[in-house]
């Protein structure tokens, strides 16, 4: 009698360019814990090692441009990707190599969070590194998902008298070549926390969240990657963007302290019960946001 030995599916793969932190708060660890979460295989090329922990960066030392090439190089040959996502790269080395690297994936999504400073606000990229993400990332980026400090720094013009608008700062990045910006509003002082996503076409969708207590380590990298994940999932731009900003509120409202400084995202928030006879959520079973 014949017999054959089926093969599952493999789950779908992103390949992510980011830096490792040691606290596994943010960087490549939290992008790692946040695709396997949602069911997602991640692999990685590492752009640079920090020594940072909840409380702050202390030093970043840049992976070389060649290390890093062979990294993503070596697994893309070997690996179908559906979706890059793209965290600190350390250098301006670094932003050249992954550009030329994404560019041979021109049909694959690319969700890119400019982390540019830390949340105490230790500076994470500098002017040279900024300026190349201007000119060579940005025209290859699907959704780009900047904080308000960040998305002004990156649409910051010498023309500017004063504080551009959040609305002006899209417009900027949309014209600089990323097809949609997801404008964050975490570090805005408002009641709620207001999120923005615009495309050539203007606004799409305005979701507002409760504003936490406490500060997190590692929501932006949680919020890209869950973006990331939904996409290479099949979901569209906009449900992956509404669905990834759910799961994030989840894991920061179950958020902890491992440390003495921030809160932690626990991406795993649906695999524990909140007591003994609690079932354990699903990662979609999270408040959904109010559309305005």
């Amino acid at each position: 009698m014949n017999s054959s030995i089926t093969t599952p599916p493999s789950p779908p793969q992103v390949l992510v360019f980011a830096a490792s932190d040691p606290s596994s708060g943010a960087g490549v660890q939290a992008d790692i814990l946040t695709l396997a979460s949602l069911g997602c295989h991640p692999l990685t090329a590492v752009t640079a090692l920090t020594v940072q922990d909840t409380v702050g960066v202390q030093s970043v030392h840049p992976v070389s441009a060649e290390l890093v090439e062979q990294q993503a190089r070596t697994v893309l040959e070997d690996m179908p990707v559906a979706a890059f996502k793209i965290g600190v790269l350390g250098s301006v080395e670094n932003v050249l190599a992954v550009a030329e690297i994404v560019s041979d994936y021109p049909e694959t999504p690319l969700i890119f969070d400019p982390v540019l400073a830390s949340g105490r606000g230790d500076e994470l990229s500098g002017e040279e590194i900024i300026s190349a993400i201007r000119e060579m990332l940005l025209p290859q980026t699907t959704l780009l998902t900047p904080n308000a400090p960040e998305a002004r720094r990156l649409a910051e013009s010498d023309d500017d008298e004063g504080e551009p608008s959040i609305d002006v700062c899209a417009q900027r990045l949309i014209e600089m070549g990323a097809q949609y910006v997801l404008i964050t509003g975490t570090h805005e002082n408002t009641p709620e926390v207001v999120n923005t996503l615009y495309s050539t076409d203007g606004v799409i969708r305005r979701d507002r969240w409760e504003r936490l207590p406490g500060s997190f380590h590692g929501s932006g990298c949680t919020l890209a990657s869950a973006i990331a994940g939904c996409i290479a999932g099949g979901a569209s731009v906009e449900d992956a963007v509404r669905d990834a900003q759910d799961y994030t509120w989840q894991t920061l409202k179950n958020g902890f302290r491992g440390g003495m400084g921030q809160f932690i995202p626990d991406r795993f928030f649906w695999a524990r019960a909140n007591d003994d006879d609690a079932e354990p959520a699903e990662p979609g079973d999270a408040a959904k946001a109010a559309d305005a």
